[in-house]
């Protein structure tokens, strides 16, 4: 099977070949941000994942307390559908889906993406674990992972790719949570984690599994 980071390297070589020089500015961005070790206010290792209680698909509010009464959570947070890198990650723990549960952990993916009928016509009304819709971005500001968006990013989405944040979540059109995905145990301590401020890197599945493994 290919890795996700094989896709995601292959994404981002087809966007570079085709608008050279906004993928320059996302690089000299990516290197500013890592440079001043932005995202490193996320959630470590041995800390206790803040509980949530966020809407699903179905507008059905879903708590993490409760999901860890019956085992481990994976939590990943991640920009939206609209977003091309997202949709390769979600599709590929969707991959991983039964392997997950079968280490008796539950799946659970973030956006601020309001939950309305829009889902229901892309990918992400596929998948068979809980996607939850943080509008505010305020879950991925307890985890430490809600970044302002810089403006030459945000008038490209606007400009270039037809895209209203502020519509697609209900408001919010600035924040974005960082991609990042934590693994939660029964206790509710964070035993693993990954953490990017560049949006085109993403944690492998297997590592994913690697780390349940290891509870």
């Amino acid at each position: 099977m290919t890795t996700l980071k094989a896709q995601t390297d292959a994404k981002i070589e087809q966007s570079r070949n085709a608008n050279p020089e906004f993928m320059k500015k996302v690089d000299a961005l990516m290197a500013k941000a890592k440079a001043f070790e932005q995202g490193d206010e996320a959630l470590k290792v041995a800390q206790t994942a803040p509980d949530f209680a966020l809407p699903n698909q179905e507008g059905e509010a879903i708590n993490l307390s409760k999901l860890l009464e019956k085992g481990s959570v994976v939590v990943s947070f991640y920009r939206g559908s609209w977003c091309p890198y997202c949709n390769l990650q979600l599709r590929a723990l969707q991959a991983h889906l039964d392997e997950i549960h079968a280490l008796g952990a539950e799946l659970v993916a973030i956006s601020p993406q309001v939950p309305d009928g829009s889902m229901s016509k892309n990918d992400i009304s596929k998948m068979t674990f809980q996607v939850l819709s943080d509008q505010g971005a305020q879950v991925a500001a307890q985890y430490g992972v809600a970044w302002e968006v810089p403006e030459f990013l945000l008038e490209h989405m606007k400009v270039d790719r037809q895209l209203d944040l502020e519509s697609i979540n209900n408001g919010n059109g600035q924040i974005l949570p960082t991609p990042a995905t934590f693994v939660i145990n029964q206790q509710g301590e964070v035993v693993w984690r990954f953490v990017d401020v560049d949006y085109r890197t993403r944690s492998e599945p297997a590592d994913i599994i690697k780390a349940l493994q290891a509870l």
